[in-house]
């Protein structure tokens, strides 16, 4: 019989991606929304899954809702991708954020408990719970030190997954996950906003991209990669909790020269910081440390080097592949008004590959990467 997983927060990026690794592991695949007659299914359609998945009504901050959901469903797996996700957002909603994020994970660690059954549970953690890391790379034993409310609640809800894991036997885990980014972000993310605004100007838009702070280290990785990382914890032998990072931090402004350049412009000439974009606190320098995920779960150990040249046509090499994969799929396919304005009607190679989780190198697992290609319509292959 196939293995059955419930998404909790499926139609969020980590969420539709994840459904379509687990639908090719050969999963049967609910996920659950607040309200499937209102929500959102863009990024299942857009990846080709919304009819293979099967979605129910389910309120994580209620407890009788959760608990009803996991009877129906007998999942094997839960992956609890839900709650608000915006850092920037959580500073003018602390409450709501706290409340859909801690709320959410007591209930399913709670609805586990009393069905003492064998279902094994993850939990989205997230970098945000260490802080500032002051140039270095966190680790599993770092200690927390949020900067927002969303870090706290996140920070929150990890140690309540370890609690409920020691003092009650559940296999229950978090992915202390980095930044990791796709075409299917929200506009409103950074890494987005810079894209889609660099698309609508080398189309002819005179708008300028106003942005914060733009001195901030991050670590980005690649979404897809870091689903299967979330998979990958669910199989191991026992439940920890993991770093999930590339372990290089980039500045912003290094994703924004990178995201102009794309398009043929100086950045300096469309962009502008703005003060009232700032946070109230802010994080300066985060990086990531998965060398306990590499040497446990095996995720650096996949495909080979590839050594071919981001301006070769195949991937990039260390230092910028997260950000130029990134801009490649996204400059060149998913927005629209972008689509064929590179390199003359033809679409920059494409960079189909793996990265490793650590140390930022690229690792092939689709084959050869290819070369230039006449430009499409969006389709599944463009947001891989």
């Amino acid at each position: 019989m196939p293995r059955t997983a419930l998404i909790v927060g499926i139609t969020g990026p980590d969420g539709a991606y994840l459904a379509r690794f687990l639908l090719d592991k050969g999963y049967d695949v609910y996920g659950t929304s607040r309200n499937i007659g209102l929500a959102r299914t863009d990024g299942l359609r857009a990846l080709g899954i919304r009819d293979k998945v099967s979605l129910l009504s389910v309120s994580p901050v209620d407890f009788r809702s959760v608990s009803d959901a996991i009877e129906r469903v007998a999942p094997h797996e839960i992956y609890n991708l839900s709650g608000q996700s915006s850092v920037a957002l959580s500073f003018s909603q602390p409450a709501e954020t706290l409340s859909s994020v801690t709320q959410a994970t007591i209930n399913f660690l709670e609805a586990l408990r009393l069905k003492r059954s064998d279902i094994r549970f993850y939990n989205a953690g997230s970098s945000e719970i260490f802080g500032d890391t002051e140039g270095h790379a966190a680790n599993e034993g770092t200690a927390y030190h949020p900067k927002s409310p969303y870090g706290v609640a996140k920070a929150a809800a990890v140690s309540l997954v370890a609690n409920y894991r020691d003092a009650y036997g559940l296999f229950a885990c978090s992915g202390l996950l980095f930044n990791h980014e796709s075409p299917l972000r929200p506009d409103h993310f950074v890494t987005r906003k810079i894209t889609t605004t660099a698309a609508r100007i080398a189309n002819g838009s005179d708008e300028r991209l106003k942005l914060g702070d733009i001195s901030i280290h991050r670590d980005w990785g690649w979404a897809p990669d870091y689903v299967e990382a979330m998979w990958m914890m669910l199989q191991h032998d026992r439940p920890e909790d993991f770093v999930i990072a590339s372990g290089t931090a980039h500045k912003l402004d290094e994703f924004v020269s990178a995201a102009f350049a794309e398009v043929g412009l100086a950045w300096q000439d469309h962009v502008e910081c703005d003060d009232s974009l700032r946070r109230p606190t802010d994080i300066r320098y985060s990086r990531g440390d998965p060398s306990k995920a590499a040497r446990q779960l095996g995720l650096a150990t996949k495909g080979r080097l590839c050594r071919d040249s981001f301006s070769n046509g195949a991937c990039g090499t260390g230092e910028t592949q997260p950000i130029r994969r990134q801009l490649c799929w996204t400059l060149s396919f998913f927005e629209p008004t972008f689509r064929c304005r590179l390199r003359s009607g033809y679409c920059r190679p494409l960079q189909l590959s793996r990265l490793s989780i650590r140390s930022n190198q690229c690792w092939l697992d689709r084959g050869q990467a290819r070369g230039h290609q006449p430009c499409a319509g969006t389709d599944e292959s463009a947001i891989q």
